[in-house]
């Protein structure tokens, strides 16, 4: 018994050592925001002086002539809604179909898609970029610089682990439900819409943010396609600025950071529980 309260205490006591650790990166993005450039390089962990210094740079950020900040916060939301509304609609669809067709073409497809969730995107990403202007000189469609070409991106790299998980999830709900629709009537488009799509919703909420996280904070894929210094950018490109050669504002990359943290940590927050319950739904049967 005392082995056993002993071990118990032991893992409260890394648990929250753990906790700790893992919020460090916050607190120190936090403290360092409501500094001047000169204290965040001279005493980075410790506490400002003046609290209110934050919201100076929030403004000093926001109003930037060179910057755009408010520009790229709303170009990183359109991609990012986007990616996630074409992405949610598509690989439910995809991973339904892939679960209920019984056949040897559509077992091969669905390991086609889990294989690319193991392959590195530096390996890809020159060849995409050789494929988009290619794209781009034949058909007249701009893929590079533009919406089009950083949504069908996100798509394509995320459809895999998408799929992945809206199949796991569906294969726990019973074949019955969709056959007694169908009996009452229901076409197949129907069966997935009106009895299928209710029930994904805390997959649905885990893939959400899942890709979220991921499209929110990227850089690389963003970096490639749009390119800096484009009419279109995203938030990370914009931190990006910040840094120049010789001279780095450390004090509105801090606040910048922390800006763009806000929006995915309140969305996390919000949709926790659907994520444990998606998470938790799709590994049982």
């Amino acid at each position: 018994m005392k082995k056993r309260q002993a071990g118990t205490w032991f893992l409260e006591v890394l648990t929250a050592l753990l906790f700790v650790l893992s919020l460090l990166p916050f607190f120190i993005v936090l403290i360092n925001s409501a500094k001047g450039p000169f204290e965040v390089t001279n005493a980075p962990l410790q506490l400002p002086e003046r609290w209110g210094n934050i919201w100076r740079n929030v403004a000093l950020i926001w109003t930037s002539d060179n910057i755009h900040y408010s520009q790229s916060f709303f170009s990183s939301l359109v991609i990012t809604v986007s990616s996630l509304a074409l992405l949610n609609f598509l690989s439910a669809q995809a991973a339904w179909v892939l679960v209920r067709t019984k056949t040897r073409t559509s077992g091969a497809i669905f390991l086609i898609f889990v294989a690319a969730m193991v392959i590195p995107f530096q390996i890809v990403m020159f060849p995409l970029l050789s494929w988009f202007r290619t794209i781009t000189t034949f058909t007249g469609i701009p893929l590079l610089r533009s919406y089009a070409g950083i949504l069908l991106a996100y798509i394509g790299f995320g459809m895999s682990q998408s799929i992945f998980l809206f199949h796991g999830f569906i294969k726990s709900i019973p074949l019955e439900l969709e056959e007694a629709a169908i009996i009452d009537g229901c076409s197949r488009p129907e069966v997935f819409y009106r009895i299928v799509s209710p029930i994904l919703k805390p997959i649905h909420a885990t893939v959400l943010v899942l890709n979220g996280i991921w499209i929110w904070n990227d850089f690389l894929l963003p970096l490639l396609i749009l390119g800096k210094g484009n009419a279109i950018q995203t938030i990370p490109l914009a931190v990006a600025n910040f840094a120049g050669a010789f001279v780095k504002q450390w004090d509105l990359i801090m606040t910048a950071i922390l800006m763009a943290m806000i929006p995915v940590v309140i969305f996390f927050l919000i949709a926790q529980k659907s994520i444990i319950k998606g998470m938790v739904a799709g590994s049982i049967k």
